[in-house]
Formats: structure tokens, C-alpha cells, sequence
């Protein structure tokens, strides 16, 4: 068994520090919120994979025999072995036969973790519990610890796959689909043939620190000394204001283009030199501070100096993400750059060198920090734009940037460099935003708008894309910016009712689908703030064609009354990130997984009205609509902390956790979870005793048409009027209609059960050939069911706005008496019909929250005989 004593006691012993070049063990001091883990791949004495969680300032450190696997089935042999330094998790390379350890070694995934529990106890206990946030390894995990055998001195667990919605019966798919290097793309044979490397990566523990030296430099390095020399020689460059590309509309042709992936980042002017880097934004602030592990990097380039031009980024799932690097910088999570120029090298002026030739000279000088993933080569394609665009879009990025090959570097916008994007993003500054009626939630909305010709001319409201923390950080910024007047030009009137007003100062990244005919954006998601570009620069990107006649073209917003396209260079909604993004829920409408996560994130206001703090119980489909479902009403433990858990008695008098969402973000990590359905009690948790609503459904045999389900349901709603109850109408997305009812809650359980009974069975007796008010199927035939069983304890019904799992993801909308009259069925409302009825403010239960009623003893004695 591993020793315990203290920590990285095992691996200094096991290691002679005079000759071996592997890093010594010491405790890190601890870092930042984010706790590391990785897997190195190690083709030792036994091909194994070394899996390791960062934990109290060391690696702990397990050898899995056979890799890990998806499958909850399998579980994998985890040998424990000796603790292992923080510095260790970054080495990809060799390590000689007959060293310990001796082997290929691949950095075959790395992330973060977040423990379940405090990891301290469970590693005592035996049984450690986590969710991994890898680019391969994901979702719930657990480490437990076997029984020893007599005799037997190692310490053995087992890695095991939680159930969640990404464990799969094809287990075996996670190792035998990835057989590269996460960092540098390699195989294994490639890093044991020292492919893609200009430095020795061999870790010698037989040779002395002499004979190490001596390797490096015939494998590239030449005498350090002389090397820190040369680097402490050259003079700290001066910023340079960056190269911008002009949007157009397409991708350019021909071979003098350079095609790059656009990133979706921060731009960094970088200045190495004296023994010093400085990291610029494209106005010239000095963010070093920020990316120390960059700046690290840079300080290792075998130059005098250097004037770099790139991008930095943290990646998400799908490429890189404004929002997670916005996340990064606070967390102090891993952020990369991705050089794309180099403007001067050795105190020589390259800018006027073709761009080829400057991207030749940037590619040798990264080639001298050898194999890392901090800072990377800008890798492009020469000609064949549109179908570098078209793969980038696939790939779910942003676009791309096609550069003149000959053209020297110039600041400032030019045409040599163009952007072509695959969705529409852009800046905008925050002139304002609407109050939001929600307890808790401290605006609806932010107004938005560009400066033109020195004017803020205003171009509508971006509501959604605002997590709970955002949110309350945006707050904070916008009690320091009021002010009496519109910073605007001329704003609609609806807006100026409501709206407060702020100093136009803070420029917001904003995704969106498209600009309206009266040049406002469509279906907006805020990303973040850009700390980075003054709001007097912003101005509205308009795309010129590509060509030469674009020069004199003016360009405005396009109307476009198509639906709206689902940006795809993220996967990260209301910080909740959703793995395959691209699967498919529902057939025949091409929606997919990051598509009804965006629609829950945008339609929460409206739905959480009805739905928030109910007992929620869940239909899930990890694999979409079309494959296996189950119901399920009780949380464990490894859902996230956005669906939250209150306990309930049931009737057999046991209790059990039941889940509930108090918010959006709650909404979408259902949907992370593979959730198409919600369904909700009639009460609160907070007065889980008195019912809020009642609901009637009127759930018809596949005999009755639609036009007699609809009569029924005015009829009821007539009867209901006379009675003293206001209702309103609910198609539910499958066959039928839901009357429903909002009480202030007073009356029990018992009494409202009793009510609905009652009302279902009268309506029953006087017309028994069509309405039936019991669950026989044998009685419905020809028939409406009015099911009023919804209105016990514990009964559930869909929820307003849920998306159902039917063919063509239906969604239950809430609807107006007379639009009832105009639909054809139940069924009829999609996605995109909801996101335009929120667009045009179209709200047929609009008043419902005004409506003050409850069950009296007149009602009551009226209906029950």
C-alpha cells in the first residue's frame, strides 16, 4: 500500500534528484477555485492510464489497468499509487526504458473536478464521489475502495461510470475513440518518436544533469546560460494598435487567401523582451496580470524580443468560448493564446514582410518552447475559404478570418484581413434596462444600442443569457450609472415607461439570431461584458460583399422573417454546460440538445410564473425523444445543485426527497440531463398543503376530434364562470386541452379534489355518450376523459411552456379562449412559434397573477350533491 505519511514522501523516495529531470515533489501552494484532474496514457511495463485528481497541493494518483469506461457495468481495477507534484500533470513524452516508470507517457485528458462531499473523508472512507469536466471524461464518476485480501500490501479501488446522461452501454468507445494526445494531437508512437517536438522530452534518471544538458541541446537547445543571456539582451517592445478584419458577407476565393478559424476571445498584443513580457488589449491596457501562465509561456521564447499578435481563450466543449473565458478570468482557470502574427522579432520592424513570411518566422520562433498547450500556433489553410467556413461552421465555431498571403501588417480596419461568421455576433453599449417584477431578479432586460456618427442610436433588448451571479454582478455596475435622461437618440415609446436609464459606458457581447426591419436584434443572449473596447468605439457591424464593388457599398440591418438560426459556438447556457450538443431530440424538426436549452433559458420568465418552487417530477430521454424515457419525481445525488430538493411526506407516511427549480439556470440543467418534460404539483413547497390552481384535462379518445374537445372546454369554462371561477386555456402539446383554474390558496387538498370531482361527474351525468369522469379506457371509447385527478395531493400535470416528448417537439402553450377556437389541434405549437410570441410580447395569460379567487362554501355546496 502506498505510503501516507506525507505528502509526495513515496514519490521523492522512489526518485535519485542528482540525476533524473523529472520535477521534484513539493506541495503547491493551492490554487485557484477549480481543482485540476487529468489522465496520462502511460505505455509502461503494461499499457495503463494513470488518473490523477488535484487534491491538498499534490496529484492523487491511481493506475487504471484498462482505462476507464462509460458503462456503469464496468468497473475498472484503479491500483492507488504515490502521490505525485502538480507539475507532473503537464508532462507528455518519454521516459527511457529500465527508469522507473519507464515508457511513453500522453496527456490523454485533463480538466476539472468537483468533489461530492469533502474528498479529505471519502479518501479515508473509501469512497469518493465527483463530477469530472473533461474534454473526454465527464458527468458523475465514483473511486471506491476494494477490500484487501490477506497478505496483500497495494491499495486497490475501482473507477466506476455513475448513471447519468452521459454513461453509455458502449463502454469501451471512450479509449478506443481517442487515441490522441489532448494537448498536441499526437499518438503514441508519435510522441515516442519525438514527432512535433524541437526540445527532448525524455526524463533520464541513469545520466547525469550534464549529460541531460548535452541531449537538449543536440536535440535543439543550445547552452542555457547563453540562451537566458540572449533573451535578457533584447528591448521590451513597444504596443502596436492590432490589425482588424472587415466583415463581409462570404467566404473570399483563390489562393492568395489564408483561411484561419476566428476565436472567440480576448485579442492580446504581446511585447517580449529584457527579461520582461507585457500583454496588451487591442486599446493598449496591460493585462499580464491576468494571464501569468501566458506571460510564462512567452518568457521561455528563445528571442531577444518580440511583438506578438493573437487571441486568448478558454475552451469549452465546442471551441472557444467568450463566455467560459469571462469564467476563467475569475476562477483562475486555464486560458491559451492562439498566435496568429508576429510583428517584430530581434528588435527588427516585420511588418511590412508578407503575411506568409511573418506566420513562417512566428511558427519557428513557438517551435522553441517545445510541446504546450498555453500558447499555439494559428494553424490556416491556403485558399478554399468556403469550404474552410463551411467546416468551421459545422464544427460549431464562430467563423473565420481570411488574410491577404502577401499583404504586410497595417493597424487599424483594413480589407487585406476579413471576418466571416457563422452566426451573428457583435458589441453593443448598455443605455439601460427594464425592472423586472420577479422577486429576486433585478432587471427583465438591458437596452442595447451602437454609436453612429457620434449618436447612441438604440437597437433593442437583450433578455436572456444572464446567469443568477451575472446578474447580480450587472446590478452592482448599473447602481453606479443611473441617470435622469435616455442616453439613446430617439427610443420606442413602450421602452421609455418602464426603463431606467444609465451612463452608456459598458459594452456587452451579444449573440443573436437576426437584426428586425426596424433594426433591432432578434432573440438576443447576452455573453458578457468586453472590458476590453471602449463603448465609444462601438459602432454596428454591417457585412459588405466580398469583392471589389464592396468598397463603395453602405450596407444596413437586414429584416429576415425566417426563424431564427441556433448559434452553435457555444455550449454553455446560463452557465450550465450541455454536453452533445448536436443530438437530436425530436425527429422531424432537427432540434437539438443545445436547441431546447437555449429555448428554456429564453422562455424561464414566462415559464418559472407557473412553475417555479412546484414539486417538479421529470420526464427524461438522455438519448432523445426517440429512445428509451423514464418518469422520475425523486432527486440523488448526482444531480446538480440548480435542481433543488425539498422533503416530502408521502401517504405511506415515509419521506422522500422531491425535486423542484426555483430558476432559469435550474430549467436548462434538466435539460443537461436529458429532461423533454416537466411536470408540476398544483402547490408550492412553501405551502405544499393549499393548491394554487386546479386543472381539468380533457384528455379525448383518438375518436373525438379536436372541434369537440374545444366545445367541451368552453363549455366547462362557461359552467365554471357561473359558478364564480375565472379559467384559462392550456393546449397541451399532445391530444387535449387543460381548463385551468388559479386559486389563492386556501382551500385543501381535500376540498379541491373534492370541487373537481364533482364538476368532472356532473358534466358527465348530463351528457354520458360524450364525457366520461372515470379512468377506464373501456368507458372512453367515443369519449372525453375529464380527468380531475390532477387535483390531489401529488399529482402532477404538464407545465405551461414545457416542450413535450412527441414527435416535432410540441410545446403546452398557454392560449387565449378565442385563439382556441382558431387552432387545429393541440399539437400545433413549436419552438420557434413560442420565441416569436415572446418577440411580439403576444401573452394570453398575461393577467392570470391579478385573478384573486378561492373555493367557497357556496361553490362547494353548488357542485356537490
Amino acid at each position: 500500500m502506498a505510503a501516507r505519511s506525507a505528502p509526495l514522501s513515496e514519490y521523492n523516495r522512489r526518485r535519485d534528484f542528482t540525476k533524473t529531470r523529472e520535477p521534484k515533489g513539493a506541495v503547491a501552494p493551492a490554487s485557484g477555485d477549480r481543482k485540476r484532474f487529468l489522465v496520462q496514457k502511460h505505455d509502461a511495463t503494461r499499457l495503463h492510464y494513470d488518473f490523477r485528481l488535484e487534491w491538498e497541493g499534490v496529484l492523487k494518483s491511481w493506475a487504471v489497468t484498462r482505462g476507464p469506461s462509460l458503462n456503469p457495468e464496468d468497473k475498472r481495477l484503479a491500483i492507488r499509487t504515490e502521490d505525485h507534484p502538480l507539475a507532473y500533470g503537464d508532462f507528455e513524452g518519454t521516459i527511457p526504458e529500465g527508469e522507473y516508470g519507464g515508457g511513453t507517457v500522453m496527456l490523454w485528458d485533463t480538466g476539472w473536478w468537483e468533489p461530492e462531499g469533502d474528498p479529505s473523508k471519502g479518501l479515508k472512507k473509501g469512497k469518493l464521489s465527483f463530477r469530472l469536466h473533461g474534454s473526454r471524461m465527464k458527468g458523475g464518476w465514483a473511486l471506491v475502495r476494494m477490500r484487501p485480501r490477506d497478505g496483500e500490501k497495494r491499495e486497490n479501488w475501482l473507477l466506476v461510470k455513475e448513471t447519468d446522461e452521459i454513461a453509455s452501454e458502449e463502454g469501451e468507445s471512450l479509449i478506443k475513440e481517442n487515441v490522441t494526445s489532448v494537448a498536441t494531437g499526437r499518438t503514441m508512437d508519435e510522441i515516442a518518436g519525438g514527432k512535433g517536438e524541437k526540445r527532448a522530452r525524455v526524463w533520464h534518471s541513469n545520466k547525469s544533469t550534464a549529460a541531460n544538458l548535452k541531449a537538449g541541446a543536440i536535440a535543439g537547445n543550445d547552452n542555457p546560460r547563453k540562451r537566458q543571456a540572449r533573451k535578457s539582451s533584447g528591448k521590451l517592445p513597444a504596443f502596436k494598435a492590432p490589425q482588424l478584419a472587415t466583415l463581409v458577407t462570404k467566404a473570399p476565393a483563390g489562393e492568395t487567401w489564408l483561411n484561419e478559424a476566428k476565436f472567440d476571445g480576448y485579442r492580446l498584443i504581446c511585447a517580449i523582451g529584457g527579461g520582461a513580457v507585457r500583454c496588451y488589449t487591442r486599446n493598449g491596457l496591460d493585462w499580464t496580470e491576468k494571464f501569468p501562465a501566458i506571460a510564462a509561456a512567452l518568457a521561455e521564447l528563445d528571442c531577444k524580443s518580440a511583438l506578438i499578435d493573437g487571441e486568448v481563450v478558454a475552451l469549452s466543449d465546442a471551441g472557444s468560448s467568450f463566455s467560459a473565458l469571462q469564467k476563467a478570468l475569475k476562477t483562475g482557470a486555464s486560458t491559451r493564446l492562439y498566435a496568429f502574427d508576429l510583428i517584430e522579432l530581434d528588435g527588427k520592424d516585420l511588418g511590412r514582410a508578407p503575411l506568409i513570411d511573418r506566420k513562417e518566422k512566428l511558427r519557428g520562433l513557438l517551435d522553441s518552447l517545445g510541446t504546450t498547450a498555453t500558447v499555439q500556433y494559428s494553424e490556416h489553410v491556403q485558399g478554399n475559404g468556403e469550404h474552410v467556413l463551411a467546416a468551421i461552421c459545422k464544427a460549431g465555431q464562430e467563423g473565420i478570418i481570411a488574410k491577404e498571403a502577401k499583404a504586410p501588417y497595417r493597424s487599424g480596419r483594413t480589407r487585406s484581413w476579413l471576418k466571416v461568421k457563422c452566426t451573428k455576433r457583435q458589441e453593443f453599449v448598455i443605455g439601460g434596462y427594464t425592472p423586472s417584477s420577479k422577486k429576486g431578479r433585478p432587471f427583465a432586460s438591458i437596452l442595447v444600442g451602437t454609436f453612429e456618427g457620434g449618436k447612441l442610436i438604440y437597437r433593442g433588448g437583450v433578455g436572456t443569457g444572464f446567469g443568477e451571479k451575472v446578474m447580480e454582478e450587472l446590478a452592482a455596475a448599473f447602481a453606479k450609472r443611473s441617470r435622469e435622461t435616455p442616453p439613446f437618440d430617439s427610443v420606442p415609446r413602450e421602452r421609455m415607461r418602464k426603463a431606467v436609464w444609465l451612463k452608456p459606458d459598458l459594452v456587452a457581447e451579444v449573440d443573436f439570431a437576426e437584426f428586425t426591419a426596424d433594426g433591432h436584434v432578434r432573440h438576443g443572449s447576452f455573453e458578457g461584458l468586453r472590458e476590453d473596447k471602449e463603448a465609444k468605439a462601438v459602432k454596428l457591424e454591417t457585412a459588405k460583399p466580398t469583392g471589389a464593388a464592396s468598397k463603395a457599398a453602405k450596407g444596413k440591418p437586414s429584416a429576415n422573417t425566417g426563424k431564427a438560426s441556433s448559434p452553435k459556438g457555444d455550449t454553455d447556457v446560463l452557465g450550465v454546460q450541455i454536453s452533445h450538443p448536436d443530438r437530436i431530440l425530436f425527429e422531424g424538426q432537427g432540434i437539438t440538445k443545445i436547441d431546447l436549452a437555449r429555448y428554456y433559458a429564453v422562455v424561464a420568465d414566462r415559464m418559472l410564473t407557473f412553475a417555479a418552487d412546484h414539486p417538479v417530477s421529470l420526464v427524461r430521454c438522455p438519448q432523445g425523444g426517440q429512445r428509451h424515457c423514464f418518469f422520475q419525481k425523486h432527486t440523488n445525488d448526482a444531480f446538480p445543485e440548480a435542481i433543488r430538493e425539498v422533503p416530502i411526506t408521502e401517504s405511506s407516511g415515509e419521506t422522500e426527497n422531491y425535486m423542484y427549480v426555483h430558476d432559469a439556470k435550474g430549467l436548462v440543467a434538466a435539460v443537461q440531463m436529458g429532461t423533454l418534460e416537466f411536470h408540476i404539483w398544483g402547490a408550492t413547497i412553501d405551502k405544499l398543503e393549499t393548491p394554487d390552481r386546479l386543472v381539468f384535462d380533457f384528455d379525448p379518445d383518438p375518436s373525438v376530434d379536436f372541434t369537440t374537445v374545444k366545445n367541451a372546454a368552453r363549455a366547462l369554462r362557461d359552467e365554471l364562470a357561473d359558478i364564480g371561477l375565472q379559467s384559462f386555456a392550456l393546449v397541451t402539446g399532445g391530444k387535449g386541452v387543460h381548463v385551468v383554474v388559479p386559486l389563492v390558496r386556501r382551500a385543501s387538498w381535500d376540498d379541491a379534489k373534492s370541487f373537481a370531482k364533482a364538476v368532472a361527474q356532473n358534466i358527465a351525468d348530463r351528457d354520458p355518450d360524450h364525457f366520461v369522469a372515470t379512468m377506464s379506457k373501456a368507458k372512453r371509447k367515443g369519449r372525453i376523459f375529464i380527468d380531475w385527478l390532477r387535483n390531489e395531493r401529488g399529482a402532477t400535470a404538464i407545465a405551461p411552456y414545457s416542450s413535450r416528448a412527441r414527435e416535432g417537439g410540441p410545446i403546452a402553450t398557454p392560449v387565449g379562449w378565442d385563439e382556441l377556437e382558431r387552432l387545429s389541434g393541440a399539437n400545433t405549437f413549436r419552438i420557434g412559434d413560442i420565441l416569436e410570441r415572446i418577440e411580439a410580447d403576444t401573452d394570453p395569460w398575461r393577467d392570470i397573477g391579478k385573478v384573486k379567487q378561492s373555493l367557497t362554501k357556496k361553490m362547494m355546496d353548488s357542485v356537490i350533491k
